[in-house]
């Protein structure tokens, strides 16, 4: 037997982690759409001193039509998934990076340690808790399934990434 949190390790949120109406319309971990968590993914490097900010997201220049975006941030730099207590001073998506996000382009799947506002919009998949050390910026084939929990809000992932 084992015992674990669905958000441990890598891990998907489904739309009802953060707000109850969807959680109780039914969007659990087994109505995540397996087309968005398996395709064509970009890896991209974020600026190492910096929280994920609309500025920031900016920057990256992700084109449009990129539906799969993996951000490697510093936290991977500081093993901060191997840490057995939470560290506070993780990077991740400021309201702004991830509103901007939402907002101007067409992602449905983000993976990093994330800001839940994109759960405010339940076409957004968040992959949580990524291992990307050694893993260069580029496009890579992800595939990622999630157990089929039924009624949970999140499910641990196995998610690997090919060249």
């Amino acid at each position: 037997m084992m015992k674990f949190s669905v958000h441990s390790g890598t891990h998907v949120d489904a739309p009802g982690h953060v707000f109850d109406h969807f959680y109780d319309a039914g969007f659990d971990a087994d109505t995540l759409d397996l087309e968005v968590l398996n395709g064509p993914a970009l890896v991209v490097d974020v600026p190492r001193d910096k929280n994920i900010t609309a500025e920031v997201m900016k920057a990256l220049n992700i084109p449009r039509g990129v539906r799969r975006v993996l951000f490697r941030t510093s936290n991977t730099d500081r093993k901060l998934m191997w840490k057995k207590e939470f560290d506070t001073s993780y990077v991740g998506f400021m309201k702004d990076g991830a509103k901007w996000l939402v907002e101007n382009t067409d992602i449905k799947l983000v993976g990093v340690p994330t800001h839940h506002v994109f759960l405010e919009r339940r076409e957004v998949i968040l992959l949580e808790g990524l291992k990307l050390d050694g893993v260069p910026a580029g496009i890579y084939s992800v595939h990622c399934l999630p157990l089929r929990l039924i009624g949970a809000d999140g499910s641990p992932t196995r998610c690997i990434l090919i060249k």
